[in-house]
């Protein structure tokens, strides 16, 4: 195989696959060529906020690499040993990256990997349904307080949701000490709290500001925004991975 036939062949197996259930969504603008107008308003709950349902996909997936790709060096405030793991990681290529084994993502980064997810609105919760690993969320908003003991330790984390003004903010704790920020390594720790503000700013865009804050792994909260884009016509695909989940057998063995 020459060069381009194998960067060719890496591009197809890295690439997310469009999702192949296509269909024509009622209750979408439209320009006069019957293409999605992104740019009209965003539409309303009952309640006058903005509707943030419906099929959201990350922007470019740089971010899932580095979350920080658009903080400048240095405005990751890593804690020393933090920092020391984060470039081991990123010399040995992100060899023990749990998601490689088919691991959930967990909070905040399954928010920036390049396949969809879906939010959906019932009574009591907001939930997100990501289509990478065949993941999802429960974020309560029935007015519950997050977890005032120390609970079983999760990927997720428990999370409870309510609306600041436009934004629906998402507060997160309870989480493992095994989650990795991004694909580059960036650590995280049980004491990580992650705040997620979804903020949609017309019908086809929506902003995503996350702020960390671990105060074992870094010295102060750091934060970053990630554009959504509606996917318009489409549908969540069938994703598994589970079939070659050696994650924690390599884990035993070690």
């Amino acid at each position: 195989m020459n060069v381009l036939l194998m960067i060719a062949a890496f591009i197809a197996f890295a690439t997310p696959a469009a999702a192949q259930w296509r269909h024509t969504m009622t209750g979408i603008p439209r320009l006069a060529d019957g293409k999605a107008d992104l740019s009209a308003p965003a539409p309303k709950r009952a309640d006058g906020k903005p509707d943030i349902t419906g099929l959201w996909i990350p922007g470019p997936g740089v971010y899932v690499g580095d979350i920080a790709k658009d903080l400048k060096p240095g405005e990751v405030p890593f804690q020393p040993w933090a920092e020391s793991l984060y470039k081991e990681r990123r010399a040995s290529n992100s060899k023990d990256d749990p998601t490689a084994s088919c691991v959930v993502g967990g909070v905040p980064r399954s928010d920036v990997v390049p396949y969809p997810f879906k939010i959906v609105d019932v009574p009591g919760m907001t939930v997100i349904l990501y289509e990478a690993v065949h993941s999802y969320r429960q974020i309560f908003t029935d007015g519950r307080e997050l977890p005032n003991y120390d609970p079983t330790p999760t990927w997720f984390g428990y999370s409870i949701g309510k609306w600041e003004g436009e934004a629906f903010v998402v507060q997160s704790t309870g989480f493992n000490d095994h989650g990795w920020i991004d694909n580059f390594g960036k650590p995280s720790t049980e004491a990580l709290r992650v705040t997620e503000r979804f903020r949609r700013k017309d019908f086809g865009h929506m902003d995503l500001q996350i702020t960390i804050d671990d105060a074992k792994a870094y010295t102060k909260p750091w934060m970053v925004t990630i554009p959504l884009t509606f996917k318009v016509d489409d549908e969540l695909m069938e994703y598994i991975c589970e079939e070659n989940n050696k994650y924690f057998g390599n884990k035993v063995s070690q």
